[in-house]
This record gives structure tokens, C-alpha cells and sequence, in this order.
């Protein structure tokens, strides 16, 4: 030791400082406490680190900022300045891919945003946007820092403006594991996906305790805003699991889905299952009485690969599917009428939900199947004083504003409105396809024969024979299955069991398809 090491307490040689440095860093590592660290997994919460190293590829992850500390004073804060300051940051990489990420310590201040625990943030944000990657917030704190005040808002609003400067340029996920309360909530909301675990992650505006005293309401925060209420309910989570392996696990699976950002198209991965794959058991699972319902879902695993896919919002909306999955290894988007919840009926939460998923899709350059079996629009006063019109809407702009390859299968019903909202040809779906048990009309043959011979019914000597005759005149005349197709509204009519090969096959010649908007600033889509 030289005199000014023992004058000080200080090293003064290299070997000494570059000790001290990883005993700062093992600090830094560990955390507050193991008392802290018990206290997290007593919950059934892993701490950041923990989660950040089942996101990302063993050994990849270089850290930002870890040293950062808080400067702010007063309430007790100048005398706990911890590293990290409640937030680990950085980057590395998920199957060879780079992506960022945060991940909240809840072991620190409890999570809480502060001035320097935001700047992280906004600083990796910023290098995700910059670099062109997938940005991935671990979430689980306790919102904004009391004893900083303003300059914790402030900190709030510098995320909100980078989410907004992201979407539609990197995929933004946000993974909810611990508590999520008042402005905190926009960040996710604002976001592509958001994740949540059962019973440990919430998320809501004003808590339980707010609520009681300004409404008289009482209920617990798993019941305000826990997992299941926002996959069932509200519509706020896309995906729910029990823990929090399985909820990172498939984080890891929704991002091979994506691309790194808006520039690139997904990665494509080898495909075992033949392309000209014949699904004879779609001629079963589809009854061509248009009355009897079916699962979808098992249309949709006959035709894409390995029947392997990725449901989005699968809780909620059910009347309409949402899914991400791969065709001859290429990732698609595809959007399905559920005849078995509401016989498929668009309602308002069902336009919103598929609005959103085209949007996405459009956004990162994945190509959009849709599958139809739509009787209409679900008729109601709730719905129309709902505003089932500009919820209705949401959905046929972002299918008229969408540029990726676009390509449509009417299976059974098409009715009306809904025919058209649904990636019709008239909206610029670049290859409509149709099966031999469609019926694609105005309405369903019935009302339609209630209203165009109603004088000749009401006349009759047997009203139900007539409407029976005239029912099997329109069908005939105006609801055959090559009506359409004999007016260059539909592009072919197939055999189910050849629609998987003619789907990839579609796809490939669309793979190179461009398409320009008008320029603008940006459009005005319906609210």
C-alpha cells in the first residue's frame, strides 16, 4: 500500500481502481438486500436481472448507466442513493436479434420513476429507435417518485413522447409484473403489445382506495385491474399467463414474429410442412348450413404451418380472431370471424380489436389473411348508441390504409356492410377468394325475401309456402356460389382443401408488392 493509499483509504494504482470498480458493479448487481431480493420472490416475483436473463440470449446483455444515482435532496433521499436507481437498462439479443430493454427494480424506492431512474429510460428508448430494434419495459413500480415531485411527471411525459415517436417504427412491448397505478398505465397503453401475469400485475388509473371514497364502490386491485379484467374485459392485455416464465417465454416467441423495425420485413424461418398440403379435413369442419356453427381456430390450424399460431387479444372480442402465424415459414396476420361466440358478428369491440391488429400489421410489413363468415354488424340500441358506426369505421379505414399484401377467403356468409368492412376487393384486398359455400349478398336470403316480396307473401293463400318460394328464388338467382365470381368480385372459387397451397402461392407472387399513399402529414381515422 503507498502512503497516499493509506492517507486516503483510496487505490491509487490501476489494479487498484479496477478492483474497486467491480466491487461497485457487484453492488450495483446485487441490489439493496438479500432481505429485498426474499422479500421480491416472497411475492412470486423474480427481481430485473432475473427476468432480463430469460428474455435475452445467455451472455448477451450490456447493461447502460448501471452506476447512475439520484441527485435529488430532502424527504430522506440525499442519504439513499442507490446505483441503478431502480431501473436496469440496456440491451442484447433474443435468437441472435438485438433488442432493448428495461426492466424496473421494485427492490429500489419500490420501482418509483424518478428524474435520473426516466433519463435511463429515455436514453434507451432513444438507442432503440436509433438503432432500429424491438424495444421490450419489464414493468414493476410504484409510479412516480413523491419525493421528486414535478420532475417525476415530467419524466412521465418524456416516455410518452418516445412511445409515441416508436409506434409504427420498432415494435414496443410492454410486460406487466408488478403493480402499474395513474399515469404510469399510458406508457403501456400507448404500446403494441402488453403482457400481464395473474394475481402479481395490475394496472389502473385511480386504485382501489381512490375509487371507494370518491364512488362508494369497493374491490380489490386484482378485481379493478388485475390480468384477467384487462384480457376479458377491458381490452387494455393481449396475452395473460400464470407466470412469469411462461409470460417471458412467449414474449420471446411474439418478437421471432416481428420485424426489427418498419424498414424490414419478419424473418422467415424453414418450413417442414409442404406448401401444396392438402387439408381435406377443411371439408368437414366447415358445415355449409349456414346456421350451424364452428371453431374457427381449427380452420385456421388446417392451414398455416405445423397449425402452430399466435392469438392476440384471444380473450377478448371473441367474436373475431386476431393471430399471428406462418405460411410456408413466412409470418402473416390473420383476422377470422368466430361463428361460435356471437355467430361471428362485428360488434364494437370486435372493429376496434381487428382495426388494431391491421394497423400493426400494416406497420411492420406482415401480410394480412383474412377468413370470413361474417352475417353483419350486430344490431342493438347499445350498439348504436355505442357507436357501433365509428367503431365500425376504425376497422375499414385501417384496412383502406394498409399497404401490405392483403388477401380474403370467404368461407361461408358475407352479408352487408361487414362484407365490405372485411377486406372486400371494393377496399383494395388484392386477391379475394372464395369456397364453394359462400353466400355473399346484401342480406341473408330471408330478410331479404321478407323485403323484396313482401305484397306477393302477404297476398298469398299459404304466406309460408310463398316466402319458402321466394326465399329459394333468391338464393338461386342472386346467392349462388359463382355470383360473385362471375363479376369479377371474387378472384376464384377454390377447393377448401387446396387453401393453403393457394394461399402460399398468393403470397409469394405479393411478396414484392409496393404500394404509395397520398402524401400528408398523416390521416384523421374515426374515433
Amino acid at each position: 500500500m503507498t502512503v497516499l493509499e493509506e492517507t486516503t483509504g483510496e487505490p491509487t494504482d490501476a489494479r487498484g481502481r479496477v478492483a474497486e470498480l467491480h466491487d461497485i458493479r457487484a453492488q450495483a448487481v446485487a441490489g439493496p438486500s438479500e432481505k429485498a431480493t426474499a422479500a421480491q420472490h416472497a411475492k412470486g416475483k423474480l427481481t430485473a436481472r432475473e427476468r432480463i436473463e430469460l428474455l435475452l440470449d445467455p451472455g448477451t446483455f450490456q447493461e447502460v448507466e448501471q452506476l447512475r444515482r439520484h441527485r435529488a435532496s430532502g424527504f430522506g433521499l440525499e442519504a439513499k442513493k442507490p446505483y441503478t436507481d431502480g431501473v436496469v437498462t440496456g440491451w442484447g439479443t433474443v435468437e441472435g436479434r438485438t433488442v432493448f430493454v428495461y426492466a424496473h427494480d421494485f427492490r429500489i424506492f419500490g420501482g418509483a420513476l424518478g428524474e435520473a431512474h426516466a433519463t435511463k429510460i429515455h436514453k434507451i428508448m432513444d438507442m432503440a429507435i436509433a438503432a432500429g430494434a424491438p424495444l421490450v419495459s419489464l414493468n414493476d413500480g410504484a409510479g412516480a417518485r413523491i419525493q421528486e415531485g414535478v420532475s417525476a411527471l415530467a419524466g412521465y411525459g418524456g416516455i410518452f413522447q418516445r412511445n409515441t415517436k416508436a409506434s409504427g417504427v420498432i415494435p414496443q412491448i410492454s410486460v406487466m409484473l408488478g403493480p402499474c397505478a395513474g399515469g404510469a398505465a399510458y406508457s403501456p397503453a400507448l404500446t403494441d403489445f402488453v403482457f400481464m401475469v395473474r394475481e402479481t400485475s395490475q394496472m389502473f388509473i385511480t386504485g382501489p382506495d381512490v375509487v371507494k371514497a370518491v364512488t362508494g364502490e369497493e374491490i380489490t386491485q386484482n378485481g379493478l385491474g388485475g390480468a384477467d379484467v384487462h384480457a376479458e374485459t377491458s381490452g387494455v392485455c393481449h396475452f395473460a399467463y400464470d407466470d412469469e416464465e411462461t409470460c417471458i417465454a412467449e414474449v420471446r416467441y411474439l418478437l421471432s414474429l416481428l420485424p426489427q423495425n418498419n424498414r424490414e420485413n419478419p424473418p422467415r424461418t424453414e418450413c417442414s410442412d409442404p406448401a401444396d398440403r392438402r387439408s381435406d379435413a377443411l371439408l368437414d369442419l366447415v358445415p355449409a348450413d349456414g346456421n350451424r356453427p364452428y371453431d374457427m381456430t381449427k380452420v385456421i390450424e388446417e392451414i398455416v404451418d405445423d397449425g402452430e399460431y399466435l392469438e392476440v387479444h384471444e380473450r377478448w372480442a371473441r367474436n373475431i380472431i386476431c393471430a399471428l402465424a406462418r405460411l410456408d415459414g413466412e409470418a402473416v396476420g390473420i383476422i377470422a370471424n368466430q361463428p361460435q361466440v356471437l355467430a361471428g358478428v362485428l360488434d364494437i369491440e370486435a372493429s376496434e380489436k381487428a382495426a388494431r391488429f391491421v394497423q400493426m400489421c400494416d406497420a411492420f410489413n406482415i401480410p394480412i389473411v383474412t377468413l370470413l363468415d361474417v352475417p353483419g354488424f350486430l344490431p342493438g340500441v347499445d350498439q348504436e348508441h355505442g357507436g357501433i358506426i365509428r367503431h365500425g369505421a376504425k376497422l375499414l379505414y385501417a384496412y383502406c390504409n394498409a399497404t401490405v399484401p392483403r388477401i380474403s377467403l370467404i368461407l361461408r356468409k358475407a352479408y352487408g356492410g361487414a362484407y365490405i368492412v372485411m377486406d372486400s376487393q371494393s377496399i383494395g384486398a388484392d386477391l379475394t377468394y372464395a369456397w364453394p359455400t359462400n353466400e355473399i349478398a346484401v342480406m341473408g336470403a330471408e330478410g331479404a325475401a321478407n323485403v323484396i316480396f313482401r305484397r306477393q307473401i302477404a297476398e298469398a293463400g299459404d304466406p309460408e309456402a310463398m316466402r319458402q318460394k321466394m326465399v329459394k328464388e333468391y338464393k338461386a338467382e342472386l346467392m349462388h356460389p359463382y355470383y360473385a365470381a362471375e363479376r369479377g368480385l371474387v378472384d376464384d372459387v377454390i377447393d377448401p382443401a387446396e387453401t393453403r397451397e393457394v394461399l402460399v402461392k398468393s403470397l409469394a407472387m405479393l411478396h414484392s408488392k409496393h404500394a404509395d399513399l397520398p402524401s400528408r402529414k398523416h390521416g384523421n381515422p374515426p374515433q
